[in-house]
């Protein structure tokens, strides 16, 4: 990038802030911590909270909510944000962060994470060359096999792109506490950086084998649906106040803080990825990616308390 598109960029992104400073005070970059960053496979580091697209960013082409996702990129940014997720899947996600990028420029931080995903048709090469030229990148950062469509063949020519220097990092995906077992074969018997995967406060399956398995292998681990597909979090704001005690034990202000920083403080995880189309939302979620986090008995509690609602 050059140095006046850095200078722009770094304007507008200044410029967004003192906006967004200034309707919404107590979201603003006021926390109590250090962003936390966890380690993924080449010895880079990641911030634990990313950027989902799903549902989110299939937006067309309408003018208005192409602009209102890019402040929503740019806030994401501006707040210490790293890890972007989309797929074809997602319809025009990889249009709208294309979109976003060309507006905004693309900040140090950005790690780009893609899919490959067989009903979108073409083979891997030709999807990913597709969804480069969509996002405006030269290579992706992270190219998963999505929920593990044609697994073996994807994964043979993403593990050769990866050799060739043509992908950083290779990853298989799943939801919906979906095939488990072979999510566990496959990390097992095959060289993978990233395993994409559902955990949540209230969907925790994972924590008996695929965790540890993720520890034990070096297995960076993205969790997706952090809020349930938003009704998790939609359901408490409705009926419940966060509990006293969690602000005093990990200075926890609101729900997304709660069930974030719960999904993160998990040892095994790299980075959540909500999903959101609201500026004061992706605030929250990013102020929730900040020490202190909570202790194992906190947690503990966390799913205790959950529990009782």
């Amino acid at each position: 990038m050059g140095h006046r598109h850095s200078r722009r960029t770094a304007l507008k992104l200044l410029g967004a802030g003192i906006a967004a400073a200034w309707w919404m005070p107590h979201l603003s970059l006021a926390h109590s911590g250090t962003l936390v960053r966890k380690s993924i496979p080449d010895g880079g580091q990641l911030p634990v909270i990313g950027l989902g697209t799903w549902r989110t960013f299939n937006v067309g082409r309408d003018p208005q909510l192409l602009d209102a996702r890019t402040e929503v990129v740019r806030a994401f940014f501006e707040h210490g944000g790293g890890l972007v997720d989309s797929s074809p899947m997602y319809g025009s996600a990889p249009d709208v962060m294309g979109y976003a990028l060309d507006k905004l420029g693309k900040p140090d931080s950005l790690y780009t994470a893609e899919k490959v995903w067989s009903p979108a048709g073409g083979s891997t090469r030709e999807q990913i060359a597709d969804l480069s030229e969509r996002w405006g990148v030269a290579r992706f950062d992270l190219v998963q096999v999505h929920n593990l469509t044609d697994w073996r063949e994807h994964l043979d020519v993403l593990q050769r792109m990866k050799a060739d220097g043509e992908i950083a990092h290779v990853g298989i995906t799943t939801s919906h506490g979906r095939r488990h077992d072979e999510i566990e074969r496959i990390m097992r018997e095959h060289d993978i950086d990233f395993v994409q995967l559902t955990y949540s406060i209230t969907h925790r399956q994972v924590e008996g084998r695929l965790l540890p398995l993720a520890r034990e292998k070096g297995v960076a681990v993205i969790a997706n649906r952090p809020y349930d597909g938003g009704r998790l979090i939609q359901n408490l704001k409705r009926r419940h106040e966060v509990p006293a005690w969690a602000a005093e034990e990990f200075d926890c202000r609101n729900w997304a803080d709660f069930l974030l920083r719960f999904i993160v403080s998990h040892p095994a995880l790299t980075c959540a990825i909500p999903a959101t189309t609201r500026v004061e939302h992706v605030i929250e979620n990013m102020r929730a990616g900040h020490e202190p986090m909570p202790t194992q008995a906190t947690r503990e509690r966390m799913i205790r308390h959950i529990a009782s609602l």
